[in-house]
């Protein structure tokens, strides 16, 4: 299998490889900093037993999508999936947003994949290949004090949706993954603090944070034989947490049966 994935230097991105590498995969390993980090994600998926090639761009630049699914299907000779991960936050109310950051947080979180999608689409379609994306359950519940990345979450979703209608009459499947809380480099501070680390696990049905590699392998199973039937849909990998509201709030009622 010939894997574009974006987001690759770090996190759930570089899981991503490895876990392909495993199956043997050839993968183009995308990134627009962390390049040293990139370097050792390459490493890895050689070790792994795949073959990585290391591309560099600015998903944030609209002709840099189309210009890395070009470069990886030259480096690959062809395309089989597309892993859109890639994804940025400005923290912040929505009232004190700037609009450069909404714009940037939208360019990478749904344009970007939008982009990437349309220029692998004829690749794809010659080989029935399949696009996975990993969004966010900040897509499905608001994420208070995050500036514009729920909404931009959400639109990927519908974008997920649409390309997946809008595809299947060619045989083309198109999911997303939404994890919840993951420890990653990027969360890595708010985990290091115990007591951030131990509030968020008693919000979580399962009691503790997810790890890339949990969203890996589902992203590996969107990508297998075994999704074959599946597109459009999107899995949240959260530990049970987008459905915890009711458990957050004192009491339970009275369940017993009453004569």
């Amino acid at each position: 299998m010939r894997v574009l994935v974006t987001g690759a230097s770090r996190g759930i991105g570089a899981a991503i490889c490895v876990r392909l590498a495993h199956s043997g995969a050839e993968i183009a390993a995308c990134g627009s900093s962390h390049r040293a980090e990139l370097q050792a994600v390459v490493a890895q998926i050689a070790s792994a037993g795949g073959k990585a090639h290391a591309l560099h761009g600015d998903l944030s630049e609209p002709a840099v999508p189309a210009q890395l699914v070009d470069a990886a299907v030259s480096a690959m000779g062809g395309l089989d999936a597309l892993v859109s991960n890639a994804g940025i936050a400005f923290p912040g109310s929505l009232a004190q947003t700037q609009v450069q950051d909404w714009d940037r947080v939208h360019a990478v979180n749904v344009r970007a994949p939008w982009l990437l999608a349309k220029a692998a689409y004829p690749h794809l379609r010659a080989t029935q290949g399949c696009v996975a994306v990993v969004a966010s359950i900040s897509g499905m519940h608001p994420y208070a004090g995050a500036g514009g990345y729920s909404a931009s979450k959400a639109a990927l979703l519908m974008l997920v949706r649409q390309l997946a209608q809008e595809w299947a009459a060619d045989g083309l499947r198109v999911n997303a993954v939404s994890p919840g809380m993951v420890r990653t480099p990027l969360t890595e501070a708010i985990y290091a603090d115990e007591a951030s680390r131990r509030q968020r696990e008693a919000l979580v049905p399962m009691h503790r944070i997810g790890t890339p590699e949990e969203i890996a392998r589902i992203v590996e199973f969107l990508l297998s034989p075994a999704g074959a039937y599946m597109t459009g849909q999107n899995i949240a990998v959260d530990g049970g947490v987008g459905d915890a509201i009711h458990g957050l709030f004192s009491g339970r009622p009275d369940t017993g049966s009453k004569t």
